[in-house]
């Protein structure tokens, strides 16, 4: 019989490092190895798969296309694994564990904030560690395992989730300027305006710029943000025009107008996602059922669904 070789957990891990920073170096020192050691493990893994993982150019890999096939099949079982040692920690320590949830700043501020003191009364024993990012962002951080659930854009088919509520793109101005009395707001009318956007990551940023190439317009951008504050602010003092989601809540001096694409509401449907590859704690369901009722009974942009065009609802969910 041939003599078969293991395949280490940690030449997986070190695989997926690999591929993820795109370098030997920025791997080695993700997964606490030194160099050498992490070129020993790629080397040892392509030797017993008998395939090349990895093109080399200079001091930079990019996956061949067999090292694109196995990556994703490599997180599967790294995550199966954590799987495995997250179910026997719940096993010992029954209602108690940790929770790793991804969100965006508004959903931070207006939702989370508000039902996580509740939660903590009643779970005292689960800890909820939160990661803030752009909707896009955090479905990569989702897959990557550095998060248990995330709120991102609904219908990413590489993830189980519950919906929760449709977002608006709307373009944000003092109360008094000409454009806050209109009921929407075509986007090629943006065209020559000074807008303040979202940096690329946030999902209304994407749809933002998917509708501008559709209208095909080049919009005046005068700043990119992390920040729906900043741009709040700046919007607020006429500054410009700020896009943000329609979850941000807002101050009285700043009205909200829908942005329309030939008549179409400009947005989409979120939900909170989880990786159906990974085993789900007791507390961690208990955790999503609370969650999802109570920012379906309280997100911020429930009075923008009276004024706005609908955002179809996507199939497949309850």
């Amino acid at each position: 019989m041939q003599n078969m070789h293991k395949i280490d957990l940690r030449q997986l891990q070190t695989f997926i490092a690999v591929a993820d920073t795109g370098g030997v170096a920025r791997a080695a020192a993700a997964v606490n190895l030194s160099q050498p050691a992490a070129s020993r493990q790629i080397q040892a893994l392509e030797a017993e798969l008998g395939v090349a993982l990895f093109d080399r150019v200079g001091r930079r890999v990019s996956l061949t296309a067999a090292g694109e096939d196995l990556l994703r099949r490599s997180r599967q079982i790294v995550g199966c694994v954590q799987s495995l040692r997250e179910r026997a920690d719940d096993l010992k320590s029954g209602s108690a564990g940790v929770i790793k949830i991804g969100v965006t700043p508004p959903m931070l501020e207006d939702a989370l904030v508000g039902f996580l003191v509740g939660h903590r009364k009643r779970h005292p024993d689960v800890e909820v560690h939160i990661t803030e990012d752009g909707g896009n962002s955090l479905a990569s951080r989702l897959e990557h395992g550095e998060v248990q659930v995330a709120y991102i854009p609904a219908g990413d088919t590489r993830f189980a989730g519950r919906l929760l509520y449709p977002i608006h793109d709307v373009a944000i101005m003092p109360v008094a300027a000409r454009l806050s009395r209109r009921r929407a707001i075509e986007i090629a009318e943006l065209a020559d305006k000074p807008l303040l956007l979202l940096k690329r990551g946030f999902g209304s940023r994407e749809g933002f710029d998917a509708a501008c190439g559709a209208a095909d317009i080049r919009p005046a951008v005068l700043l990119e943000s992390n920040s729906h504050n900043a741009i709040v602010g700046l919007a607020a003092v006429g500054y410009g025009i700020g896009i943000v989601p329609s979850a941000v809540r807002l101050p009285k001096n700043v009205r909200a107008v829908p942005l329309t694409l030939r008549g179409r509401a400009i947005g989409r449907w979120t939900m909170l996602a989880w990786d159906p590859q990974r085993l789900m704690a007791p507390y961690l369901k208990t955790f999503i059922d609370e969650f999802v009722s109570h920012a379906q009974g309280s997100f911020a942009g429930r009075a923008m669904l009276r004024r706005a065009p609908p955002i179809e609802r996507p199939k497949g969910f309850d």
